[in-house]
């Protein structure tokens, strides 16, 4: 992985940079560039570790995942099927990666919660404050920025693992519903009613929480 990455680089046309994703993908399969494939890397670099990150909640298995997803995308690019869209598929390869990365963190021991990474934008927090507590400031104005965020994450990891999946994709990275659907393999319905269902737990753990700090 390193190698494809770090080799000399061949410069890419302006055509090459304003492909799409899909194109670019298409074209490294048939060609073997490998500043196409770098391309592709750069492109989802922050946004797929940030997305690794959250739901990993530790910065270096969030490296290797990433590196251990792109190894997937070279090794399996000849899977990929025209017409599919590259980004769902690319959520795909990772997610499978980062859960195969927690069961085998949990062979040697549990995932401690003051380790899971808080968002690095901080608007992300807000957001889902603003979902949770729907306007209601006062328990917010009693905590700082640090603490939201934790206890935002608490709550999310008390949720079952089906549904922090559907949280931290559809909510963090902003994928539609279908393309969350074409992700985990499972119906567009489902989708729905698991994001309902945990947008309800997290609303009653925010509420429980402050109800007992009262």
């Amino acid at each position: 992985m390193n190698a494809t990455l770090n080799s000399n680089r061949m410069p890419l046309s302006v055509r090459e940079h304003e492909s799409t994703d899909e194109e670019l993908l298409l074209r490294y399969r048939a060609t073997g560039e490998r500043e196409l494939f770098a391309l592709l890397v750069r492109r989802y670099e922050t946004e797929l570790y940030n997305y690794l990150r959250r739901y990993l909640g530790n910065a270096e298995m969030a490296e290797d995942v990433f590196q251990a997803t792109f190894l997937q995308v070279h090794l399996k690019c000849d899977q990929f099927e025209e017409g599919r869209k590259f980004r769902p598929w690319l959520y795909t390869v990772a997610t499978n990666q980062a859960i195969d990365a927690k069961r085998r963190a949990k062979r040697h021991r549990m995932v401690s919660l003051d380790r899971v990474a808080s968002a690095d934008n901080g608007d992300d927090s807000g957001k889902m404050l603003d979902l949770l507590i729907s306007g209601e400031a006062d328990p917010a104005a009693r905590l700082d920025e640090s603490e939201l965020r934790e206890q935002i994450q608490h709550n999310l990891q008390e949720l079952p693992e089906s549904m922090q999946q559907l949280v931290h994709l559809v909510y963090y990275q902003g994928l539609k519903y279908r393309e969350a659907a074409e992700v985990l393999d499972i119906p567009v319905g489902t989708v729905k009613s698991r994001m309902h269902a945990a947008m309800l737990k997290l609303s009653e753990s925010w509420k429980d929480t402050h109800i007992q700090r009262n």
